[in-house]
């Protein structure tokens, strides 16, 4: 009686299969791939949004204002030294903090503090001469601040995340692509409203729009045209009398069209994530280049009517010089410290000469009239 063998794969047939399934995973994992990516980015979107909310809700609370970190009148002063001199501050020391602090929240020390397990409000004293960084929106060259920095990249503080969780370290101001993430993961499960365990402080993905939180003069539109018009072009916002005064939120001339948020390093289309130009905080972390730094760069954008989605690099640009093309006035301000002798090495506006490629625009940051400006083009041109 003939017994039937059993037949096993032959070579061929097992390297067709495996090649079967080489070539499927070499087909789904770009789409999965893309899809995780996508997803990241629509919760940036919906961070975005949720933000928002939390900023209207801030304005129905301070009839109407925008979330502010500065005296309205500290440009009476002329610099934060004459300010504090002015309410009677003695000169130099600790004590040498007569403005209101950005409160970050109530932490409880970590084990390297003199006194561990203690619990306390954590703030930033912007009148020490240590933080005059954080007195104004963002610092001009050549200024009283840091040049480039300021509480424009801070709006997790306490007087807005009390909208929001109550929390300095939450996801929501936190983009999943942000590349320091596996730095913030730790301080997102800290009980307190702020982890003292990440120090230096991570400040927040998103970036607020700081020439909207100065008066409107301090950008002011140049006049080519009248050499005489003195009130033109830019002017150092300690030289108006209300030159730190923050615009209500109603006062924005085009709410669809003027960005209020948005994600500050480059973390769409990205092409690279280390910009060799910045040094970072973080140790060996990185420091990314920024959202203005790349032509395909499309951060999330939240605009001031609360409607967030990506605008590109180029619809700034494109924008801006259908703008420039008809009236010799940009969309954001040429004029400022950021550029000529005041920043050597600065480049074209919002350091612009340490981007990855040809890009060349500051929109969001130094947006011409500020509150009364706009950044891209549309319906209400």
């Amino acid at each position: 009686m003939n017994q039937k063998k059993n037949r096993g794969f032959t070579i061929v047939e097992l390297l067709v299969v495996v090649s079967i399934i080489a070539l499927l995973i070499g087909i789904l994992l770009p789409a999965i791939g893309k899809a995780r990516d996508k997803a990241r980015t629509s919760t940036s979107i919906s961070n975005l949004r949720q933000l928002g909310v939390a900023h209207n809700a801030y304005a129905g609370d301070w009839e109407d204002s925008q979330l502010s970190l500065n005296r309205y009148n500290i440009s009476l002063y002329g610099n934060m030294a004459a300010y504090n001199e002015a309410i009677g501050m003695p000169p130099g020391g600790d004590h040498h903090i007569g403005h209101p602090p950005q409160i970050a929240g109530w932490g409880v020390a970590g084990p390297d503090s003199q006194n561990p397990g203690s619990t306390g409000m954590y703030s930033y004293w912007p009148g020490h001469p240590d933080h005059y960084w954080a007195v104004e929106p963002i610092g001009f060259p050549g200024g009283h601040g840091v040049p480039g920095f300021g509480w424009f990249r801070y709006p997790n503080v306490k007087q807005l995340s009390t909208y929001v969780s109550n929390k300095y370290y939450d996801k929501i101001f936190y983009a999943p692509k942000d590349p320091f993430w596996h730095i913030i993961e730790p301080c997102l499960d800290d009980p307190a409203e702020f982890s003292t365990g990440c120090n230096p402080p991570v400040w927040t993905t998103y970036c607020l729009s700081p020439a909207a939180l100065f008066s409107p003069s301090v950008m002011r539109a140049e006049n080519p045209g009248d050499p005489q018009d003195h009130n033109a072009g830019w002017q150092d916002p300690w030289d108006i009398p209300a030159g730190h005064r923050t615009p209500k939120m109603g006062s924005i001339r085009y709410p669809t069209l003027k960005t209020h948020m948005l994600e500050h390093p480059w973390l769409q289309n990205v092409r690279t994530i280390c910009n060799p130009s910045f040094t970072s905080p973080w140790g060996n972390a990185c420091e990314p280049y920024w959202f203005n730094m790349g032509f395909e760069s499309a951060p999330a954008t939240l605009f001031y009517d609360s409607s967030a989605r990506l605008m590109g690099t180029q619809e700034a640009m494109n924008a801006n010089r259908r703008v420039f093309g008809n009236t010799e006035v940009g969309l954001w301000s040429r004029d400022t410290p950021f550029n000529g002798s005041y920043a050597p090495g600065s480049g074209d506006g919002y350091y612009s000469s340490y981007g990855y490629d040809f890009t060349s625009t500051s929109y969001h940051v130094l947006t011409t009239d500020g509150a009364l400006g706009r950044d891209t083009l549309g319906s209400e041109q």
